[in-house]
Formats: C-alpha cells, sequence, structure tokens
C-alpha cells in the first residue's frame, strides 16, 4: 500500500499570461513518517514529437514527512521559449506534476495545457515569428489525469528504473480526458534532465514544516 496518497491538486491563477509563474495546490495525505525525502517535478512538454524539448521546471525535496494531511503550493517559472519548437508554441500541450520517493516515481498528474493569442486578430492570423507577449495559456483544470505506480516503500536499496503503472490512468475527479486523447507524454517515465532552474516557493499550511533540499529551496509556513 502507497505510504503517500495524493488527494487533490489545484491549479491557481488560471488562465494566465504565459510568461507568468505556474501555480499548482496540492494535497497530500502520508500515512507514516517518512524519512527520507518526497521529490517532486514540475515538467512541461515542449513537443508532442519528441521528448528532448521537455523541460522540467523546477524540482524540490521535501522531508522528513510527518503523518498526516498536508498542503502546499508549487511554483515555477514557465518554460524557456528558446527550447521550445516555433511550430509547438500554440495549441494544446501538456503539463506534468510528478512524485518520487528513494528515486522512484509513484504518482504523476498530467494537465492538458492550451497556449492561445488573446487577440481575435492574432488568433485568425498568427504572426511566423510567436509574440509570447500576447500569448494566454489556459489550463484544463477540471480534468487532471492521474497515474500511480507501484513501488517499494520499505527496501533503500532497492531502486526500478522504470517503474510499473499499478493501474491504468484516471481521472482525479471523475471523467477524464477521453478515449481518444494522446496522453502517451503523460505515461511515459520522465526524462532525465540537466536542467538547473531557480528556487520554487512551497508553502505547508497545516503547520507542519518540512526541510527541504537540493539547490537550497526554502519550505516556509504560511
Amino acid at each position: 500500500m502507497a505510504k503517500v496518497q495524493l488527494t487533490n491538486v489545484t491549479v491557481l491563477d488560471n488562465s494566465s499570461p504565459f510568461s507568468q509563474q505556474f501555480r499548482f495546490e496540492l494535497v497530500f495525505e502520508c500515512i507514516e513518517e517518512l524519512k527520507e525525502d518526497l521529490e517532486w517535478k514540475m515538467i512541461y512538454v515542449g513537443s508532442a514529437e519528441s521528448e528532448e524539448h521537455d523541460q522540467v521546471l523546477d524540482t524540490i525535496y521535501v522531508g522528513p514527512i510527518p503523518e498526516g494531511k498536508h498542503m502546499f503550493v508549487f511554483e515555477a517559472d514557465p518554460p524557456d521559449v528558446n527550447k521550445i519548437p516555433e511550430k509547438d508554441v500554440l495549441g494544446v500541450t501538456v503539463v506534468l506534476l510528478t512524485c518520487s520517493y528513494r528515486g522512484n516515481e509513484f504518482v504523476r498528474v498530467g494537465f492538458f495545457v492550451n497556449n492561445e493569442y488573446a487577440d481575435p486578430e492574432l488568433k485568425e492570423n498568427p504572426p511566423e515569428k510567436p509574440q509570447f507577449d500576447k500569448v494566454v495559456r489556459n489550463i484544463l483544470a477540471s480534468e487532471p489525469r492521474v497515474t500511480r505506480f507501484k513501488i517499494n516503500w520499505d527496501d533503500s536499496d532497492q531502486r526500478d528504473e522504470t517503474p510499473a503503472p499499478q493501474e491504468e490512468e484516471e481521472s482525479m475527479e471523475s471523467g477524464g480526458f477521453g478515449a481518444g486523447s494522446s496522453t502517451a507524454s503523460m505515461a511515459a517515465p520522465p526524462p532525465s534532465s540537466s536542467l538547473h532552474p531557480p528556487p520554487s516557493s512551497c508553502f505547508f499550511v497545516d503547520g507542519n514544516s518540512s526541510n527541504s533540499g537540493g539547490g537550497g529551496h526554502v519550505m516556509e509556513v504560511q
């Protein structure tokens, strides 16, 4: 049985300009104290054609985690526009939230993201060179897709390089993206990355503060 259950993810500040930070409120429950860190990642899928355009927007390490219910806000800067193919800037893509314990990913949440111009004239006749300052990002917040992976929570020596899904993808709420939707990027393990994104901001709101590691990220008690 999983020792951590992600129970809710809320998209904040939606819709927003493309250049604005991503902000998610995450709620999870820990059934017993975890002595090692949880690793949270936010990944932006830059192109449906290749994982090489995926960007890890931020990675934070939270721990130790006391038993109980916790809520925090995960913030990250938008993707580097120079790493997104121009033809893939507008339209639908995906943003992923993943969580791992002892190097093994046990849950990921995927949201479809639609980038478009707010100006009707630009919508009708988009410029050849994307004008990012005029692009608006809208996240399909009502239908997150959740994939859970079965991992070994107790044996610190065991590392699963490619975790097998414990169950089929599901919606966190009722419904889903539909059988015709492409969720290949949501189900595949996240790409490795050597990116070093800026620190994120996270806030526990239940009074249980945890130390964050890696990159000097700071977790503040709200």
